[in-house]
């Protein structure tokens, strides 16, 4: 299969939206731009389109699906019992990075819901994809275009290292500006319960929804025999193919700690301030320390420059979970497979 990449800063808009819609009505892959990260998408509706997702990602099929629509008009579609407060939320937050759980109606096929009565639903924040989604005509599922398990992608170059000659196309608008994928509040809960931090903070959405708690997973792996009930939260994930160990702690405490203990042969994630500490070894930057836009921006790039390089085994320092760290946090600890050191 030739994957065709569409250029939108360089080629005609008009045809390359054509040409991406198109690919979804006929049951095709399609990488798609959004804030957050590349998603890999098909028609939502079209099991048989939605099955290609789980093939060409490695993806375990009983890891939910969620689907994109360009605006909130389009949730009574594809969702019942929808609570005033999701409107609230869809007002105040989208187009954006927050994901809500509602309850789906039947027209989801059981293969984006994986057997679930609810489903994922987000309005992302590129004016590309949303108006392929409308020339589409159906919604999109659109889990993030990269390999299962493996770190998302934030540039359709990285998409093409995972995806060429699997996919029928890639969407190219640029580099993500979030970095983190959605934030996923499940609505179907009292109250609604954070399932997955990402790039709208809990903080954020406890302005309209001040009972809003995160779900223990948040922190967690889940126990043998849960199912997850949103993308993310079962399996090691985000993870490049070196084992990993996340420090949690003070910056200079948890700098020195890998210091004393990293080895010959093995690499570092670490704040801007302490790479000095690290010469001589594989080293990348997470931005500077109490930078959250910067770690955000900059983790699933680290993670998987290290797949090109030779180490043994990472070490990475681990921001505080607040803000939008929490969702940095949570994907370096899943990296890690939950391999913690608090100092």
């Amino acid at each position: 299969m030739n994957t065709i990449v569409y250029h939108i800063a360089n080629d005609e808009k008009e045809y390359v939206l054509e040409e991406a819609a198109e690919i979804i009505r006929s049951g095709g892959l399609l990488a798609i731009p959004t804030e957050t990260v590349y998603g890999l998408g098909a028609d939502a509706l079209n099991g048989k389109a939605v099955l290609k997702i789980f093939e060409a990602k490695g993806r375990p099929q009983d890891n939910p699906l969620l689907i994109h629509i360009p605006e909130a008009a389009w949730l009574e579609k594809y969702c019942e019992d929808i609570p005033p407060l999701a409107y609230r939320l869809a007002e105040e937050f989208w187009p954006g990075p927050l994901t809500m759980i509602l309850k789906s109606r039947a027209c989801i096929p059981s293969e984006t819901t994986c057997g679930l009565e609810t489903v994922g639903v987000r309005c992302p924040d590129n004016e590309v994809t949303a108006e392929i989604i409308r020339l589409a005509g159906v919604p999109v599922a659109a889990p993030s275009a990269n390999r299962s398990g493996h770190p998302s992608c934030t540039s359709a170059e990285q998409v093409m290292e995972d995806f060429a000659g699997r996919i029928e196309g890639i969407v190219d608008d640029g580099a993500c500006r979030v970095g983190v994928e959605s934030t996923i509040l499940d609505m179907t809960s009292t109250p609604p319960k954070l399932l997955r931090p990402g790039g709208l903070s809990l903080e954020d959405i406890r302005k309209v929804v001040p009972e809003a708690e995160a779900d223990e997973a948040v922190y967690r792996q889940l126990k043998e025999g849960e199912k997850p009930r949103a993308p993310g939260m079962k399996y090691r994930h985000y993870a490049p193919e070196a084992p990993m160990t996340a420090v949690l702690g003070g910056g200079l405490k948890t700098a020195d700690y890998i210091k004393k203990h990293i080895k010959a042969g093995e690499g570092v994630i670490c704040y801007e301030e302490y790479l000095d500490m690290f010469e001589g070894y594989e080293c990348r930057s997470l931005g500077r320390e109490g930078s959250p836009e910067e770690h955000a921006g900059k983790v699933f790039g680290v993670l998987r420059s290290f797949d090109k390089t030779a180490v043994t085994h990472i070490w990475t320092q681990c921001p505080r979970e607040e803000g939008l760290d929490l969702a940095v946090s949570n994907r370096l600890k899943k990296a890690a497979g939950f391999c913690l050191i608090n100092v």
